[in-house]
């Protein structure tokens, strides 16, 4: 990169010979010989490094750095304070440059946020190693930067009027500021990571990673080593240390989505974890601490799952400090125009070189249906619409609704085990029966099987697991 370099030296023979070789690098060179025309071509021209000279007229070097460091974190709103330097990506990178007698005052430069310093005299090879270093790790920095947008544009904070959802997430900007564990609960595809996200850059923690793991698509060993890591030689093939999601996310969140699909033994690792905030590493003698805020999220009842001894009562109540319930989007349709016209305008996401709008007609089908697929089901309806509208209106034709989605093509006769006194068991014990009835009229052809009740294979296959479901057809009883 062609970079533009400020160099601050009242030696005019140093002024001089490090514009030459800033020069010869081919970058482009600004100069000044105090420190009060430095600030101020620091603030008008915008460098991207600047050699910085400790003794200078009128102000000190160390007087620009810290000038220059107050006006970052004034004009930086997502930083927050902290005891280590830090950079945004339009701030400059400061290398001082400082005779042998004032190295310790170079020290106290970097502690205050100096990126690195050259004592006096250097040589132009050394000043060269130095320049590509700091230029190097500001492309590191903007890099960072760009994807870090990148990925909160993929998420976008929720959008909403209803007055429930605003009172859940009103609850849960408040409860960001603080470390404090937060649980989400919510049916499938209500915004549960969405949410978790928001959290996450609403807390003094979004400089630092957020990082999720789904608990469901991990066996209990491999979600062991996902949430801990492991030492080498913990088993076959760990050749080296790897960290765990928990390391990863040392300083910012660590997200524990589907929460009520994690086994047993796991939830009592992770229980201590809550507790004591330390943990051990797969095959590890030594203590781990964590620094890590959680969020879970799950849509299961976990106080039903509690009564059926499949969740812990105690790592309930340690992750539901601050419980937030994100409705379902039936509940809140007086948020589907908004929703609607959102998704709508992200053609680019796809790929797509247009804009559609929604026909009445269409809109009032969206109003209609029952969207048991919630917010996730919503967009891929209009994703669907788009790429298949041949105009700029989507009408009902392109949505592919129906009136009762995924609706089985067979009965089932009502059956008095079926009549149970909660609601929850009463719906679990239903959908088993029509999973057994689904598998039984395709042969036990599991992909077949998920076609007809319009799942997906890997799912139907998680539904089998869950509910301990056998994938094959029962033995028939050997004759007397």
């Amino acid at each position: 990169m062609r970079a533009k370099i400020l160099i601050v030296d009242d030696d005019r023979d140093i002024l001089l010979s490090l514009e030459n070789r800033v020069t010869w690098m081919g970058h482009e060179p600004l100069t000044a010989d105090n420190g009060k025309d430095a600030l101020r071509l620091i603030q008008e021209e915008e460098p991207d490094l600047v050699l910085l000279d400790l003794e200078l007229p009128q102000l000190s070097g160390l007087e620009v750095l810290q000038k220059v460091n107050a006006t970052s974190a004034r004009h930086d709103p997502e930083d927050q304070p902290t005891s280590q330097p830090h950079w945004n990506y339009t701030t400059p990178l400061i290398v001082m440059l400082t005779a042998y007698g004032t190295v310790e005052r170079a020290v106290q430069a970097m502690q205050l946020g100096a990126f690195d310093f050259v004592p006096k005299p250097f040589t132009s090879d050394h000043l060269t190693v130095v320049i590509n270093k700091a230029l190097d790790n500001l492309g590191l920095h903007r890099q960072v930067a760009t994807l870090r947008k990148e990925v909160d544009d993929q998420f976008q904070p929720a959008i909403t009027t209803n007055k429930q959802m605003t009172a859940q997430l009103a609850m849960a900007k408040q409860a960001a500021a603080s470390p404090i564990t937060v649980l989400l609960l919510g049916e499938t595809g209500t915004g549960k990571e969405v949410v978790a996200r928001a959290i996450h850059r609403w807390s003094p923690r979004r400089a630092k990673p957020f990082v999720a793991v789904n608990c469901a698509a991990f066996p209990e060993n491999l979600l062991e080593n996902e949430l801990f890591g492991h030492e080498k030689g913990a088993f076959t093939g760990a050749i080296k240390r790897e960290p765990g999601k928990i390391e990863i996310a040392e300083g910012g969140t660590l997200f524990l989505d589907e929460i009520g699909d994690m086994p047993l033994t796991m939830q009592s690792h992770l229980l201590r974890v809550l507790n004591d905030r330390t943990f051990y590493r797969v095959g590890g003698t030594q203590e781990v601490q964590a620094d890590v805020r959680f969020i879970a999220a799950t849509n299961k009842n976990l106080k039903q799952a509690i009564q059926q001894g499949t969740f812990r009562e105690d790592l309930y109540f340690r992750l539901a400090v601050i419980t937030v319930n994100l409705p379902p989007l039936r509940d809140r349709l007086d948020d589907l125009p908004a929703l609607a016209e959102h998704f709508l305008n992200q053609p680019g996401k796809l790929g797509l070189n247009k804009h559609c709008v929604l026909s009445d007609a269409a809109l009032q089908a969206l109003q209609e249906y029952s969207w048991p697929g919630n917010v996730r089901e919503l967009e891929n309806v209009l994703t669907r619409a788009l790429v298949l509208c041949p105009g700029d209106t989507i009408g009902p034709e392109h949505l592919s609704l129906t009136t009762s989605p995924s609706a089985p093509s067979f009965t089932l006769e009502p059956e008095s085990d079926l009549l149970l006194f909660s609601y929850h068991q009463s719906m679990d014990a239903y959908s088993q029966k029509l999973i057994e009835t689904a598998l039984r009229r395709n042969a036990w052809n599991q992909t077949k099987a998920a076609a007809e009740l319009g799942l997906q294979r890997t799912y139907l296959t998680k539904l089998l697991r869950q509910k301990q479901i056998s994938p094959k057809p029962p033995t028939s009883a050997s004759p007397e």
